[in-house]
């Protein structure tokens, strides 16, 4: 019976030992990065950034979280940015008075209430298939005799021919608090359902190329482009050129990874009519892509990392875009910090199993317009480069032992099995 209990606590232990895990510190030491490069610092004493390129791209985790700027006295707080551009705006009812039809024309007042700037209206207009203009005139009081002229904006509806429409109107930053409206013939009172009025806030979207695409191949009714792609290098926006002769058009686009897995789509158009005296002119000639981030595996046997996605258009039963180019388009990312007084930084990256920073610098972090472009200099090699200490679980990394460990525990049990089975038989026999 002791032998027995010896022999169970042997397994216990046999079993229970491979699954110890160690873990190894998740903080950054300069052994553990691959790669260093030179910060080169023209101003000093401001904010600087510079930005992600590339090689950081192909090197740096998909994150980018395991990058790291040291001085001599260690690690230097950063924020990374993404040059994101974008539209904020928040819309208010403004309500219509005086509406009614003058001299064939209908026209009303807007009163834009308390909103103190504004530069859009849109306007609920119950109609297809129409290109109006809309004069506008701005005042402080209902139909002031001094009121300031506007430009003209151009509403249309190409609904019959499926080239979509526009119902905003584009003034300068206004801060009247009525705005008059006349519409060219067209619409009548009963069509104009609402308005609503806004202020478009804009701001600059920074873009870097992010690969290169081949000439548009045509496939029966679709013409398909095949674009090779920075390995890592996040694509958020693909720009079409089109022969500026071909117009009225509007195509159905789709991006699709390297195995033909669906991943986003979108359309392109060109308007440029004339109706009854009035031009509209208007294009859309960008698809964004959502997230940025498509099929991250790099194109199987190539010499340079990279990946592939490609751009079908369906061109129906109409003639062929004539796609004079195509440009795969990244949104700028940059790294700032603070130099204190350094004319030169190391970065260091390349660590996969390095956790993301989390600086108080990034919490409280305001891009200073003043900020300076620091150099990067070239990628080397980290001659300090050791690499991580392993830190799977044992018995992960002693799988050999795990087995025998397994296979032992097995022998025994059998053993003592048949032991048992044998002491039974032998007690029944006599």
């Amino acid at each position: 019976m002791k032998r027995t209990f010896v022999y169970v606590v042997a397994i216990g232990v046999a079993l229970a030992v491979p699954l110890t895990v160690v873990l190894a510190a998740r903080d950054p030491a300069i052994s553990y990065f691959t790669n260093v490069r030179d910060i080169r610092i023209a101003q000093p004493g401001v904010q600087n950034y510079f930005v992600v390129d590339e090689e950081i791209w192909g090197q740096a985790r998909p994150d980018l979280g395991d990058l790291r700027i040291y001085d001599t006295a260690g690690q230097v707080q950063y924020a990374l940015s993404v040059e994101r551009g974008g539209t904020a705006n928040h819309e208010e009812v403004a309500r219509i008075l005086n509406l009614g039809d003058v001299g064939g024309h209908t026209e009303f007042d807007l009163d834009l209430g308390k909103i103190a700037e504004f530069d859009r209206i849109r306007l609920n207009l119950d109609a297809k298939n129409f290109v109006i203009t809309a004069s506008l005139a701005g005042s402080n009081a209902v139909r002031e005799r001094d009121a300031t002229k506007l430009p003209p904006s151009t509403l249309y509806d190409f609904t019959s021919e499926e080239l979509g429409s526009n119902s905003v109107l584009k003034l300068p930053t206004s801060s009247f608090r009525y705005l008059h409206v006349k519409l060219s013939s067209g619409i009548n009172p009963q069509q104009v359902k609402g308005a609503t009025v806004y202020n478009l806030e804009e701001t600059r979207t920074i873009w870097d190329n992010a690969g290169s695409c081949g000439t548009p191949l045509q496939k029966q009714r679709d013409a398909v482009i095949t674009c090779e792609v920075g390995f890592r290098i996040p694509v958020d926006r693909i720009r079409f050129q089109v022969d500026a002769r071909q117009v009225n058009f509007r195509r159905a686009v789709t991006v699709t990874d390297s195995t033909g897995r669906y991943e986003s789509g979108g359309e392109i158009t060109r308007v440029r009519l004339n109706r009854a005296g009035t031009t509209v002119v208007s294009e859309e000639l960008d698809l964004g892509i959502a997230g940025g981030d498509l099929d991250p595996n790099p194109v199987p046997g190539s010499a340079k990392p990279s990946r592939q996605i490609v751009i079908t258009i369906d061109n129906g039963d109409n003639p062929p875009l004539a796609v004079t180019a195509v440009k795969l388009l990244s949104i700028e990312r940059r790294v700032y910090f603070e130099p204190q007084g350094k004319s030169s930084l190391k970065l260091y990256y390349g660590d996969s199993q390095l956790d993301s920073p989390a600086y108080d610098y990034a919490r409280f972090f305001r891009v200073d317009p003043g900020a300076a472009g620091a150099e990067l200099g070239s990628a080397i090699h980290n001659a300090a480069y050791s690499g991580r200490p392993d830190d799977r679980p044992w018995s992960e990394r002693h799988n050999a032992v795990l087995w025998a460990a397994m296979v032992l525990a097995v022998a025994v049990l059998a053993v003592l099995a048949i032991r048992g089975l044998r002491t039974k038989a032998g007690t029944l026999s006599s």
